[in-house]
């Protein structure tokens, strides 16, 4: 019997597009050396797509690691956060993943920092990139998700932005990237997935999805790591190449608390919210204030986001008062980053705020009642040198 199959009825399979699932650039020479010593510590950074949840893409790629690497004793340090950018990544990198001992860094962010402004979200990147390659550095991989405002731009072959600017920041600094959400589309429009098992809230992967966004990652990393290394390492120390934007915060830290002074029932407390935060500046009280001296160019507070948070006035070195953006949503805690200032004299200045007992309407009008504390949570106070 004639099992061959008619040459009409194959078809090649094609690309939709041109876009490119895999940039491979410099190579993993750290995460290769520290396999071959059998000690790797991996780490991650970004939002709810990547955080810990149980069902999200890093367990399966570290799954991939223990299966072709059964010697090797893996530490994973999974710093990532739901609701949270770069701008907080940036002031998290050295405690969270450079103290750690990270070898191998992913950063994921495209999709939190998409509604970000151009500018912000350049230099919090960039400033975190660099971060992780000064010194004695780590390997990098940027990793691209999606979300479903991005669909137009793909299915018309084009970059969305927020890619597109990392993709600049990855060929500047000869990072690998892997565009797993183009990876997991194309998969749904060949029906090999359904859309449902992806992301059916249009941004947040299911599990079937999450092995999806894994396969790509592990393809990149089986190329890297075995069939075909790059000698080539990724430049970091001293070697790292000038910045992209004399604007970037590769230099911002955080201002010890010790610094602040109160004015009304504030404490310092053990931040028992998040493990992500030692300690964290807490009152209750309308009228309090803080008064914040520091030295830069601008100043960023990292507010617990949180139901029934406190809304808040602020001015710097003694101007007119300003209202904040409110920073409390229904019945969950995060870090919600305010950029207060970014451009000032490279000088000394003071930063005050007063907690206020919020009776006003969001932006379209509207009172929310339920969300209107007096609890002002400060997560860290941030400088921009």
């Amino acid at each position: 019997m004639d099992t061959q199959i008619p040459e009409q009825y194959i078809q090649p399979f094609k690309k939709d597009s041109a876009l490119e699932v895999f940039r491979h650039r410099g190579g993993l020479e750290r995460t290769r050396k520290a396999l071959s010593a059998g000690k790797l510590t991996i780490g991650f950074i970004g939002g709810s797509i990547t955080d810990p949840n149980g069902q999200s893409w890093p367990d399966p790629v570290i799954v991939w690691f223990q299966q072709r690497f059964p010697g090797v004793r893996l530490t994973v340090e999974n710093a990532a956060i739901g609701a949270t950018r770069s701008d907080l990544a940036v002031f998290r990198a050295e405690r969270d993943l450079i103290d750690r001992g990270c070898d191998l860094v992913f950063v994921e962010y495209v999709v939190n920092d998409n509604w970000e402004p151009v500018e912000k979200r350049k230099r919090s990147r960039e400033g975190l990139l660099r971060k992780l390659l000064a010194g004695e550095g780590r390997d990098v991989v940027l990793i691209y998700t999606f979300c479903q405002g991005m669909y137009q731009e793909i299915s018309n072959g084009l970059v969305p932005a927020s890619i597109a600017e990392f993709e600049e920041l990855g060929e500047h600094y000869r990072l690998g990237s892997v565009w797993m959400g183009l990876h997991a589309l194309r998969e749904v429009q060949a029906g090999i997935m359904r859309w449902e098992e992806w992301l059916p809230d249009g941004a947040h992967t299911q599990y079937r999805g999450s092995l999806s966004y894994a396969q790509s990652v592990t393809t990149f990393l089986e190329r890297e790591l075995i069939t075909d290394p790059n000698p080539e390492a990724i430049p970091t120390g001293d070697r790292m190449p000038a910045a992209l934007n004399p604007g970037h915060w590769q230099f911002a830290y955080k201002l010890p608390f010790d610094d602040v002074s109160f004015e009304g029932p504030w404490t310092i407390r053990r931040c028992h919210t998040s493990p992500w935060f030692d300690q964290m500046i807490d009152s209750a009280a309308v009228g309090a204030r803080l008064r914040i001296p520091f030295e830069g160019r601008g100043v960023v507070l990292g507010l617990e986001y949180r139901e029934f948070a406190a809304e808040f006035l602020w001015r710097l070195n003694g101007g007119e008062w300003q209202r904040a953006n409110r920073v409390n949503g229904p019945g969950w805690s995060s870090c919600w980053i305010s950029v207060l200032a970014d451009d000032l004299p490279r000088e000394k200045h003071t930063l005050e705020l007063e907690i206020v007992h919020g009776n006003q309407p969001d932006s379209e009008g509207t009172f929310h009642p339920e969300f209107k504390g007096t609890t002002l949570r400060v997560l860290l106070i941030g400088v921009i040198p």
